[in-house]
């Protein structure tokens, strides 16, 4: 009987060890591979940062709105649609006029998807992020330009207003079919100027951009985007369900 309690006392003293063990073991597993995330984070935003640095040196922030404004067919704020304005930010950019030109929740759940597919598909970015990208650089995906992505957001942040951010976004966007800008892609879908945009076109044409050239080429496709929009802008609380049913059931008449 004695001997049998040692034994047991024995197996128990090795199971401790041997845990103890594998606890220190995966703690230096833990520790290097922080270690390696940082030394990669740090080597993206240094890149991103020579990337930046490149870009603004030809095309400085500080010009960026007057750039845009001499463009021909530009919108200025206070004439674009309310709806469309609400509707643009509750399906791109949901925390726009609180945040500082990155989202970070934004990020963290792009971040969790790319995983899942193992894939860069998915990247967080703001409505500010979208107009350094589009004035500022390619759309190659890669870290490095994400980087320099969110390193430009902060300075358009710093330099323009909300209102002046969004007229930019708003006038530069890609909507397919060759239509840059929402006075060009009033025109050429709808023959009207963004002023004069219904409902249920302007919330049409806020939902274009996530996949301009495939809504181009399906307006069936195109009128699905569309009930997703909805969708978000009742679950801002923009639109209530009751609105949102109204503006779908003019949608069935839309000529596109």
């Amino acid at each position: 009987m004695v001997a049998f309690f040692f034994i047991i006392k024995g197996v128990f003293s090795m199971l401790h060890r041997f845990f103890h063990f594998l606890k220190q073991s995966l703690l230096v597993v833990l520790c290097i591979l922080l270690l390696g995330g940082l030394l990669a984070g740090g080597w993206f935003f240094y890149q991103g940062r020579q990337l930046y640095r490149s870009a603004a040196s030809s095309y400085p922030v500080s010009s960026m709105y007057d750039t845009i404004c001499a463009r021909g067919s530009y919108t200025s704020y206070d004439a674009l649609p309310q709806i469309y304005i609400n509707a643009v930010i509750c399906t791109e950019d949901e925390h726009f006029m609180t945040h500082k030109g990155i989202d970070p929740g934004a990020i963290a759940r792009a971040l969790l998807a790319d995983l899942r597919t193992h894939s860069l598909a998915e990247g967080g970015s703001t409505l500010t992020q979208q107009l350094a990208k589009n004035e500022l650089f390619t759309q190659d995906k890669h870290l490095a330009r994400k980087a320099a992505e969110m390193l430009a957001a902060f300075d358009i942040e710093k330099t323009y207003s909300k209102q002046q951010i969004f007229e930019m976004y708003a006038n530069t966007i890609y909507f397919g079919s060759g239509y840059y800008g929402i006075a060009e892609a009033a025109e050429g879908y709808f023959g009207k100027e963004p002023a004069q945009l219904t409902d249920a076109e302007a919330i049409y044409l806020a939902g274009m951009p996530n996949a301009p050239s495939t809504y181009a080429s399906s307006p069936e496709l195109a009128f699905k985007r569309m009930q997703v929009v909805l969708k978000r802008m009742v679950k801002c609380r923009v639109l209530t369900q009751q609105q949102a049913d109204a503006i779908a059931a003019d949608a069935e008449n839309l000529t596109v």
